[in-house]
């Protein structure tokens, strides 16, 4: 089991849209196969995991008011 990863960073971004459920099939079967040998990987798979189930579960959801989606969406289409 590796316990150094030269390739951090962008495994964070593979297990970030795994978890996020935007990766590819590719994508999820390479980062299984990193996670079956490398120690900071690991971690840092579990550690993102609890972040974003503790993040889920702590946040309140509120509907947004129609007024403020009227703002921001013209505001992003004055961009286009």
């Amino acid at each position: 089991m590796k316990e150094n990863c030269s390739h951090q960073v962008d495994c964070l971004k593979m297990i970030q849209l795994i978890l996020d459920g935007e990766a590819t099939e590719q994508q999820l079967a390479k980062l299984q196969i990193n996670l079956e040998s490398c120690q900071p990987c690991i971690r840092m798979y579990h550690l993102e995991k609890e972040v974003k189930e503790l993040l889920t579960k702590r946040m309140e959801k509120r509907c947004c008011p129609d007024e403020l989606v009227a703002t921001i969406k013209s505001r992003i289409l004055s961009f286009s």
